[in-house]
């Protein structure tokens, strides 16, 4: 079998760039596309180590070393977090994207009879590689983005209705501005079982004119402060580990 190096040292360096520049994007590093270049250059150099006669614990330690070399010459060295939180970052895109290759090479290469595993004589095509890597890299960061905006804007929540105290999750909402009597309105989907005189809070939305059931409680939102406000339930809301949709006047307190 015929091994072209000059195609290897590219194929690894196509790669290598695809994950310093997703780390970049991601710790918002904006390094230097010729640092970029070098790094991932630095980290191609590995494939020639395959051509000799070493242990894998010594391919390891290689790797890793040169791991290191590859973030320092991109990003530089400020401090010892800095340069973790670089290194981190890198290892985590390396692993999703490396899981998701052999997941596709699986996919495609092996049949499988319950736990049995064996090629069926295919294999990816490197085209189709260098199409799908950059594209799985993209969701990453496009969701990794989302996932920080949601964790930025979700704050710890003391409730207090009367004597109870309920710890909840809420979510900083600048779509809700809604307010009563000069009271800020949250909004909550869990079910009212407080026995509190019940206000009917009107509203409007784009599509509809409505009444919002609401009693009177203080809410302690870290970070922000605390507030009397008028705590309205609806089950219009679904939001993965929020209980309440916090008020977008708020902001001006944080």
């Amino acid at each position: 079998m015929t091994i072209y190096i000059d195609a290897i040292l590219f194929l690894n360096f196509f790669f290598d760039f695809l994950l310093l520049l997703t780390t970049s994007v991601v710790l918002k590093r904006h390094a230097k596309m010729f640092n970029i270049c070098l790094g991932a250059f630095i980290g191609s150099l590995s494939t020639l180590v395959l051509f000799f006669k070493i242990t894998t614990i010594q391919l390891l330690i290689i790797k890793v070393y040169l791991s290191i070399l590859m973030v320092l010459f991109t990003f530089y060295y400020k401090d010892f977090k800095y340069t973790i939180t670089n290194l981190g970052v890198f290892y985590v895109t390396s692993i999703l994207l490396g899981g998701f290759l052999y997941l596709l090479n699986i996919e495609f290469s092996y049949k499988h009879k319950g736990l049995i595993f064996y090629n069926n004589g295919l294999s990816i095509n490197v085209i189709f590689l260098f199409i799908i890597a950059p594209i799985i890299l993209y969701i990453y960061v496009k969701q990794s983005k989302l996932f920080g905006q949601k964790i930025k804007n979700m704050h710890k929540v003391i409730l207090k209705i009367g004597k109870q105290e309920l710890n909840l999750i809420g979510y900083f909402d600048t779509g809700n501005t809604l307010t009563y009597q000069g009271k800020l309105v949250v909004i909550t989907n869990i079910p009212n079982t407080f026995h509190q005189k019940k206000i009917l809070v009107p509203y409007m939305t784009i599509n509809e004119t409505s009444n919002l059931e609401c009693i009177k409680a203080r809410i302690i939102v870290e970070t922000m402060g605390e507030y009397e406000v008028f705590l309205g339930f609806s089950n219009n809301f679904h939001m993965s580990g929020v209980d309440l949709l916090l008020n977008g006047n708020m902001e001006a307190k944080i």
